[in-house]
């Protein structure tokens, strides 16, 4: 056994035969030893201090065991390799952490239900007698396992292959039933096709036949209708000649009727003017007034109507175009009807309520100037502890709906209060008050179009 001298930096105990430093692989370590060995050193390496690891591993001290398997693998199996008291520092904490195999492998019989790569990893570290050929069985033993592996492996591909090429064989006579059904479809409806084919062409031939026969019809006809164009030609000159003859004995005729009524016309026009006077004097005695209908009046018609709200929607507007709503205002006698907190809570939601309502207010009041229309904006007051103290702006009426009451029902309470004929727009996005003011004859438009058109004030 060797010994450092005491106190000397990394000295350790020689505990390994001196036959079996003599030993040395004559092939590279096979990588399933080689991984545990690394992993084994790994989980050792965090018991010893900074100054116990060589050099090159030293930055690799403060990681964890699987990081150093990762990051530093290669360089603790050179380690474990080349610096024997580095090996013989990780041997020293692999029999503390498992002495049984340690002392097992020292004696020269491993375990024989331990998996031999440990028994390799841990041979390779201790270096007991006879290590070569364990580190060498194990390498066999692994590769004899992967072979085996490989060989189930093959097996199962092989198996996997043969089931791919009986459903591929299945496959295929599905494949070719399918097409032979397929190919006997085509040739029943080929002969279909055929015998179509020959009716066709039957039936073009009789068509020429009746083409010609037409031709022959026509050019017969067309024959007919010149002779009879002809003939009507010497009639129409004939007729003419008596109509110039009939012309001129009615001149003569009407000459001699004019020269004959003359007096007789003189003498109708004077009792026609004696009949007016007359009933004039008489409208005049009996005070009558100008009569007040016309006899057009009696007919039953529909007589057009003044433009009404629902009116402006069939022109060419968008339905998020402000000047839509300056049409609807602009009819004569609007009423604008303002769903508040709706509205609010569209264009600038994340202020109080209080500076809410006295912004939509300024901007309601500027927009009645601008209109005169008439304008009532109402909010919801069913939940408020208190009445709110608000002077309206001018042109704006402001209403809070009563506890019980939602400001939903008081819009449309508001409109059904207005006569039938007078615009009313409700401005407000709830589809459910949308639709039933425009049951009630109103016209609802979106809470954006009026903040648009508030933005232009």
């Amino acid at each position: 056994m060797v010994e450092r001298p005491e106190g000397e930096p990394g000295a350790e105990r020689a505990d390994a035969p001196e036959g079996a430093a003599d030993e040395v692989l004559d092939q590279p370590l096979p990588e399933g030893v080689r991984r545990r060995v690394v992993a084994l050193t790994a989980e050792s390496f965090g018991a010893l201090t900074v100054s116990e690891l060589p050099p090159a591993l030293r930055q690799y001290a403060r990681f964890t065991p699987s990081r150093r398997a990762k990051f530093a693998g290669n360089a603790m199996a050179a380690a474990l390799e080349g610096d024997a008291v580095f090996r013989q520092r990780i041997a020293g904490r692999l029999r503390d952490a498992q002495p049984e195999l340690a002392e097992a492998l020292e004696q020269g019989t491993p375990p024989a239900a331990a998996d031999p790569l440990d028994v390799a990893a841990a041979a390779y570290v201790l270096r007991p007698e006879g290590w070569v050929k364990l580190v060498a069985a194990a390498g066999e033993e692994a590769q004899r396992a992967r072979a085996e592996r490989a060989g189930a492996e093959a097996e199962r591909e092989v198996a996997r292959l043969r089931q791919e090429l009986a459903q591929a064989r299945g496959q295929a006579r599905t494949e070719t039933e399918r097409v032979r059904a397929d190919l006997e479809a085509a040739r029943k409806e080929n002969e279909s096709l055929q015998r179509k084919l020959r009716s066709a062409l039957s039936d073009i031939k009789r068509g020429e036949a009746a083409v010609r026969k037409a031709q022959a019809a026509a050019a017969e006809a067309r024959e007919r209708a010149a002779a009879d164009r002809a003939a009507a030609d010497s009639e129409l000159r004939r007729l003419k000649a008596r109509i110039a003859e009939a012309e001129a004995a009615l001149e003569t005729s009407r000459r001699s009727a004019r020269e004959g009524r003359s007096v007789e016309a003189m003498r109708l026009r004077l009792l026609l003017d004696t009949v007016l006077d007359a009933a004039q004097g008489l409208r005049r005695e009996l005070a009558l007034p100008p009569a007040a209908g016309r006899p057009a009046d009696t007919v039953d018609a529909v007589e057009p109507g003044r433009m009404t709200p629902k009116d402006i929607a069939t022109r060419a507007l968008s339905e998020t175009d402000p000047a839509l709503l300056d049409q609807l205002l602009a009819l004569p006698q609007a009423h604008l009807v303002v769903d508040g907190y709706n509205v609010t809570k569209t264009g600038y939601p994340t202020m109080p309520l209080e500076k809410q309502r006295l912004r939509l207010l300024g901007g309601l009041a500027v927009l009645a100037a601008q209109t005169g229309a008439e304008m009532t904006c109402v909010f919801d007051g069913a939940e408020l502890a208190a009445p709110v103290l608000l002077a309206p702006p001018r042109g704006v009426r402001v209403l809070f709906s009563k506890p019980g009451v939602t400001a939903d029902e008081l819009i449309r309470q508001l409109v059904r209060a207005e006569p039938a004929g007078r615009p009313v727009v409700v401005v407000s996005s709830d589809r459910e008050v949308a639709d039933g003011v425009a049951k009630a004859g109103a016209r609802p438009v979106a809470s954006a179009l009026l903040l648009k058109r508030l933005a232009r004030t």
